[in-house]
């Protein structure tokens, strides 16, 4: 009996010692379980994220609406990213706050602030907020180079579709040299394409190189549905670069102006109307608008033989009004313009123009 007694203790001691062993290792394997292996692929995407979604914000507008019951406010949603730490500056798309009456922005503690519209631009689809009254932790993203970019270069995109918050898609870059419409009828060029998922409410955010850094502004889809389809297009962070110190001083983007008025016709672009005291005047250009004095009588009429057509601007053939606007608006502002003008309907009174442009 006292055997017995004996044997049974010491099976209990083995047990007692399995016991304690399994509490203390089977939190441990199942910790090294929990977490899989990650591919270095993994890893850096994991790494941008850490890196730059703490600099990504939710861009909330109001709207002011009427109908039958008065006012009725209409919130809408977009993404925006902080370039500038020191001085609280977001850049996000034109489209996500036009028309808006209030902006704010939700950053990633999930705090709203104010904010003011330091300058916005239709054409190139961008506007520059400042945070009032940020908190000290700001973190600003890093910007990239965009003009080294490659087709099936990896990329990231961070925004707040259809309010996400900073939610991260991943994709490549579909093609570069893309060209898109902005809502006031500028053609933006040198567009990225990409198949990342973007959706309602990306506007304005991050595309993001595996680095973390910001190569793109995440600006538009094409869609039959309004969601992703798996072409989204991005502005190239170098055009956002070129555009931040105007908006800072100008509250807008300055395009080079000769002072014409261009409508398409079937002869081609024409010149409608000359400013007078313009560059174009001051070159020679004329318009197909004439004016007619009789006495104290004045009237206008068109003349297309006293118009030019423009054929080419610094020797790019232009066949439609928005193909002028957009060489034009593309120059050099420091340089003078080459404008391949036909007076009239003549083909052998075709000739070159060099005109100096202004900022305007």
């Amino acid at each position: 009996m006292h055997q017995l007694s004996i044997s049974f203790i010491e099976i209990l001691k083995q047990r007692i010692v399995l016991l304690l062993l399994w509490l203390v290792l089977f939190p441990l394997a199942a910790s090294a379980q929990s977490k899989a292996p990650r591919t270095e692929a993994e890893s850096q995407i994991i790494e941008a994220y850490r890196k730059v979604n703490r600099s990504v914000v939710n861009v909330v507008t109001e709207n002011q609406s009427y109908d039958i019951f008065g006012r009725m406010p209409q919130e809408g949603s977009g993404s925006g990213v902080i370039i500038d730490r020191d001085n609280a500056l977001v850049i996000t798309n034109n489209h996500v706050i036009r028309a808006a009456s209030k902006v704010s922005v939700i950053l990633a503690d999930g705090k709203s602030y104010g904010v003011q519209v330091v300058g916005s631009d239709g054409g190139s689809d961008l506007a520059l907020l400042k945070i009032v009254n940020p908190p000290e932790d700001l973190v600003a993203a890093e910007l990239g180079d965009s003009s080294v970019l490659e087709v099936g270069q990896r990329v990231l995109a961070i925004g707040n579709p259809f309010g996400l918050h900073r939610t991260l898609t991943t994709g490549i870059v579909s093609s570069l040299g893309r060209a898109i419409r902005s809502e006031d009828g500028r053609l933006i060029e040198d567009i990225i394409q990409t198949d990342a998922a973007i959706n309602p409410g990306n506007s304005g955010g991050p595309l993001l190189d595996t680095a973390g850094r910001v190569i793109g502004l995440n600006t538009a889809i094409l869609s039959r549905t309004g969601e992703s389809a798996g072409i989204g297009f991005a502005v190239p962070i170098n055009q956002v670069r070129r555009a931040i110190p105007q908006l800072k001083q100008f509250g807008r983007v300055l395009r080079p102006k000769i002072g014409v008025v261009v409508v398409d016709s079937e002869y081609g672009p024409l010149l409608l109307h000359v400013n007078p005291g313009s560059p174009a005047e001051k070159a020679g250009l004329s318009g197909a608008r004439q004016t007619a004095r009789r006495g104290p009588f004045v009237s206008q009429y068109v003349d297309l033989s006293a118009a030019d057509f423009v054929l080419a601007v610094n020797g790019k053939r232009v066949r439609t009004r928005e193909e002028v606007i957009d060489e034009l608006e593309d120059a050099d502002a420091d340089s003078e313009i080459e404008v391949f003008v036909r007076r009239g309907l003549d083909r052998t009174r075709a000739r070159k123009v060099k005109v100096k442009p202004v900022l305007d």
